[in-house]
Formats: C-alpha cells, sequence, structure tokens
C-alpha cells in the first residue's frame, strides 16, 4: 500500500516517522519544507499537494492541528477530495470534531472512497517508538485493511464502531488527561505547600490509588521544571472544547469541563496560547509563590520500552 501522509508536526512527524522506518512506501506533506526535505533525505517522496498525494496514493493520513486545518487539505481546490477515486482510503488521524468528520467522510465515501478517524493516544513519546495506541472509527472490511498500517505506527490498536466513534472516544479520553493534570498540579502544589518532600509526594502518589498516567509521565516534568511535553494550552483548549461539543450534543449537563475550560482559558491569558499544557501549575506557582520543583526528575518524556509488533485490543463483552 502507498500511503500518503499531510502534517509532519510533533505527532505526525513521529508517526511518520513510524511507516518509513518499518519499510512502508511513503509520501509526505507538510507546509514546512525543510520537514519534507528531512524525510526525503529518509527515503520518502514529497508531494506537490494533496491532490497530487491522494492521485500516486492508495491511502493518505491526515495529521493536523485543527478540524479547520484539515477541512482546508480536504476541500481546496487541489485538496484530497479532488483526486479522491473509487478504493481510496482518507485515514484522519487528527484530533477532530465528530460531526466534522463525518461530514467530510460522508464526501469521500460518495466519491468511492473510505474513511477512517484514527487518532492517537499515549503521547508524544510513544507516537516516537511506534508504542502509542490508535483508535480507529470505520467499517469492519476498512478497518482489516488498514489494520497493517495502524500497527505499524502504534501498539494498541482498537476498533471503536462507525466512522466518528473514535474521534468521541478520543476527546473523551483527552478530557481525562486534562482533569489529572490539573488534579496533579494542585496536589504537587499543595504538596509543596504543607512542607512535604516532593520527590517523597511524587512516589506516595505513584503506588496509591491516586495514581495516572500523567502523574508518572507529566508529573515528572512538572517537577524538573522544563514542563515540555510537546503540547500546547491552545491545543488543551481545543481539545476540552470537542469534549464539550459531544456533551452538548447529547444534552449532559457537565459541571467539571466548563470549569477546565475556564481555567485554561485563564492560564492562555497569562502565559499565551503556546505555553506548554503543564505550565498550567504555573497559576498556582503565581498564586502562592511557591516553586514546584525538585531534582532528580527528567527534562524530557521518553518511552523505555523498547517497540514491539502493534495489535488489536479486543473488546471484552
Amino acid at each position: 500500500m502507498k500511503i500518503g501522509f499531510i502534517g509532519l508536526g510533533n505527532v505526525g512527524a513521529k508517526l511518520s516517522g513510524s511507516l518509513l522506518r518499518n519499510g512502508h512506501d511513503l509520501m509526505v506533506l507538510d507546509l514546512d519544507q525543510e520537514l519534507v526535505d528531512g524525510f526525503v533525505a529518509r527515503g520518502a517522496r514529497a508531494a506537490k499537494n494533496p491532490a497530487d498525494m491522494m492521485a500516486q496514493c492508495d491511502a493518505v493520513i491526515t495529521c493536523l492541528p485543527s478540524p479547520a486545518a484539515s477541512a482546508a487539505v480536504m476541500e481546496a481546490e487541489d485538496g484530497l477530495l479532488s483526486a479522491l477515486s473509487v478504493g481510496k482510503i482518507w485515514m484522519e488521524m487528527s484530533t477532530t470534531d465528530e460531526a466534522e468528520v463525518k461530514r467530510l467522510g460522508e464526501k469521500v465515501i460518495a466519491a468511492g472512497g473510505k474513511a477512517v478517524d484514527c487518532p492517537v493516544s499515549g503521547g508524544c513519546h510513544r507516537a516516537d517508538t511506534g508504542n502509542i495506541a490508535i483508535f480507529a472509527g470505520c467499517d469492519r472490511p476498512t478497518f482489516e485493511a488498514i489494520l497493517p498500517t495502524l500497527t505499524s505506527m502504534g501498539r494498541r490498536i482498537l476498533h471503536t464502531g462507525p466512522l466518528g466513534s473514535a474521534s468521541i472516544l478520543k476527546v473523551v479520553t483527552n478530557y481525562l488527561a486534562t482533569a489529572n493534570l490539573i488534579s496533579v498540579a494542585e496536589a504537587l502544589t499543595v504538596s509543596k505547600a504543607a512542607g512535604m518532600d516532593l520527590g517523597t509526594a511524587y512516589e506516595a502518589i505513584s503506588i496509591s490509588s491516586g495514581n495516572s498516567f500523567v502523574h508518572e509521565t507529566e508529573g515528572q516534568i512538572i517537577l524538573n521544571g522544563s514542563r515540555e511535553i510537546h503540547f500546547t494550552m491552545d491545543l488543551v483548549l481545543k481539545d476540552i472544547g470537542l469534549f464539550q461539543a459531544v456533551a452538548d450534543r447529547a444534552n449532559v449537563p457537565l459541571e467539571m469541563n466548563p470549569l477546565m475550560i475556564k481555567i485554561f482559558e485563564d492560564g492562555i491569558s497569562k502565559y499565551g496560547p503556546r505555553e506548554r499544557s503543564p505550565a498550567i501549575i504555573q497559576r498556582l506557582e503565581d498564586a502562592t509563590g511557591l516553586d514546584v520543583t525538585t531534582t532528580g526528575f527528567p527534562a524530557d518524556i521518553l518511552d523505555d520500552e523498547a517497540e514491539e509488533p502493534g495489535y488489536e485490543v479486543i473488546v471484552k463483552r
């Protein structure tokens, strides 16, 4: 299968790198020509535009920062839809809106193609090693056709149901990660204010019922002070906004998520939209005058698991 990949940002570069590392025939496209040139030097081919890529590839993956960016790539005059034909596959790996991926997917299907929303979850460090999780929303025959491609980018692959289902579950998991990030920031700040050793506090949380994936990863780089996870506050706000839209359409009266939106809106107003998301703890540091850092923690998150072949996760019934 000849694969096209549009969007070589923090996540996209790592996912497409896994495809290249695992021997796939890969064509790439990005607004940053230097990123494209780097992939070409490693054996990929460069596309002139989205239509050129779709014409030459069996499947095209988009991994872009917003639903608007994906729509532009799909619907522009030289967009993917203009060159889409029977049997071609569009794989949307961006974190996007369920309604929007369905809207674009319907256009793909009307032209004889197949559409999949297949966002990833687990952090940039796992995207880099091919150990990230991938959700896939599509019909079963399409899922089985793309499974070898997905297992080259991720380890745990879950077929979530029809088109749009993966996007819903992706924003559900991002909502939970954001809630965990805010609670970890508060827990570590209170521990510091109460006179606890922060290294000990980290270990206490890690071996307790309060532990979480976010604590084990982002908690460490919060304590280091780097706050670097290659994810920014504006992207957090986008994701929990998408979760709010899902809840609103389903008429669920949320309480925590609107508060989280306000917290990140305040963080963006204070530190800027491109500030790294774990720096949300700085709101508490500024309010208390505390420095919630300590020694012995890494400046960046690394995946210490060796890359392994991916596999389908079977849902327990």
